[in-house]
Formats: C-alpha cells, structure tokens, sequence
C-alpha cells in the first residue's frame, strides 16, 4: 500500500457510519451482506447506506459482487491487512513488539 491509497483508505473510514458499515462487514466474513441486512442491522436507511458503501468501494475497503438479484457487500481483507502493515511498518525502531502489549511499546 502506498501513502495515497492509506490517506483514501483512512478518509473513507474517517466517518462514524462509514466505520460501523466496515466493521460490520469484517464481522460478517467472507460471505459478506447484502444491502438490506447490512442496512436493517445498523438501522440506515437504504439510500444512505448505497453512499457509504459507495465511499468504501472507492477506497478499495469492500468488494461488491452480484449475485442474483443481489449485492453481496465484502470487507477486502488484503486492503484492511495492507492498511494495517502500513501504519505499523516501522513500528518501534524496527524491534519486534506486540501491539497487544502496552508495556512492550512504551518505549517506542
């Protein structure tokens, strides 16, 4: 991932409904939701929900795919994974340390 890509990716989830529509979309897995679950489980209407999706899909966040009648609305891992080695990737000096662990990083 290059800087251009982070700042589309952290500015599509610069948005409090944007996030959640991530979040929910990375709990779902890859078999991913359709636009009326995603929009009944995070109670959007529909047409607000088609532009935040429409904001992530742009940042290469989520994938859609037709199937049927359907959307079907996937978080892209690869990107979410890329997004996070970019922030991290010069963590700490370049010594290894768990982000889990506070105390580890504390010095860096």
């Amino acid at each position: 991932m290059n800087e251009n890509q982070a700042i589309s990716a952290l500015g599509a989830l610069a948005h409090a409904q944007r996030l959640r529509v991530f979040r929910a979309l990375v709990v779902a897995g890859p078999p991913g939701l359709t636009p009326s679950i995603l929009a009944d489980q995070l109670g959007v209407a529909r047409n607000t929900l088609s532009f935040h999706l429409k904001e992530l899909s742009h940042a290469g966040l989520v994938s859609v795919e037709p199937q049927g009648r359907n959307l079907i609305y996937r978080a892209d891992f690869l990107q979410m994974n890329g997004l996070l080695g970019y922030l991290t990737e010069h963590c700490c000096q370049g010594v290894p340390c768990e982000a889990s662990d506070s105390e580890a990083c504390i010095s860096c």
